[in-house]
């Protein structure tokens, strides 16, 4: 038979394991926030009250980040420090916690001419970054640094805006801001050459054209003289060559009339011989 003092040690050790089991889930509860705590209930009671087992339903969340997200303005303006909503009033809280004299710089995509700016915190603060170290992002260079000022164009809440910032950089990321200028300068002088060379080649080749042309003009020139020489060269020796016959054909009829009167002078001598061996016949 069990002893009065087994049950009552029996009763206190199952009391106790309930406080004990009661104690962690308190403690687990309080360590859950507002809405943990409402998903929690609703899934407990649904699990010991609940006939069916639900669907398991996500419900769109919107966190503290989201509305950082949202409501974050990298220069914010009055309009925006009187609007009296709660996620107006914890981006405002967040904003006035940074750092507002030099920025940070991620250039991971400087060769497209796009760089991010932001806001230093309390801890790059501390640390230097950005003002006794290079501001960009992936870059802790301590040696050469120089302060520039940047025009910082963005585009934010579906509006183009300016703000003049300072950035602290290092020799090598200070190339990465002008890098895209830089290109730029250097592909609109190659343009200019090329451009400059194309008009020095039209120019020559015109040259070249109109001497050409020139060089033309003249071998038809010194042609057409040359043919005109060679035509009062012919025209002087068919002149001559009429002269020439004309003379030859004087000479001929000269010679022939001489040669006539040759004949008839001894015809008449012969005439004479004949007489003068003959004198009866007269």
């Amino acid at each position: 038979m069990t002893s009065s003092a087994a049950i009552r040690s029996d009763i206190y050790d199952r009391e106790e394991r309930k406080h004990r089991v009661c104690r962690q889930y308190q403690a687990h509860i309080r360590g859950l926030n507002a809405y943990e705590r409402h998903k929690k209930f609703l899934k407990d009671y649904v699990r010991f009250y609940g006939k069916d087992k639900p669907a398991e339903v996500k419900l769109p969340v919107k966190t503290d980040q989201d509305t950082l997200r949202e409501g974050y303005r990298f220069i914010r303006s009055e309009e925006d420090d009187l609007d009296p909503s709660w996620e107006q009033r914890l981006v405002k809280r967040y904003y006035d916690k940074l750092f507002k004299e030099y920025c940070i710089a991620d250039m991971s995509r400087y060769k497209t001419g796009k760089m991010g700016l932001r806001w230093r915190t309390e801890k790059e603060v501390m640390t230097g970054k950005g003002q006794f170290m290079c501001g960009s992002k992936h870059c802790d260079e301590k040696e050469g640094l120089a302060s520039y000022e940047v025009n910082f164009s963005y585009h934010e809440a579906g509006e183009d805006k300016q703000a003049l910032v300072k950035l602290v950089a290092c020799e090598r990321c200070a190339e990465k801001l002008y890098y895209k200028k830089r290109k730029e300068g250097e592909r609109s002088e190659s343009k200019e050459k090329k451009k400059q060379k194309r008009k020095r080649s039209k120019s020559h080749s015109e040259d070249d054209t109109d001497e050409e042309e020139k060089r033309k003009e003249g071998e038809r020139s010194e042609s057409n003289e040359k043919k005109k020489q060679k035509r009062n060269r012919s025209q002087s020796h068919s002149e001559y060559d009429t002269d020439e016959e004309d003379r030859r054909k004087g000479k001929t009829r000269k010679s022939k009339l001489e040669s006539a009167d040759r004949e008839g002078k001894d015809d008449e001598n012969f005439d004479e011989y004949m007489e003068g061996m003959f004198p009866g016949n007269g």
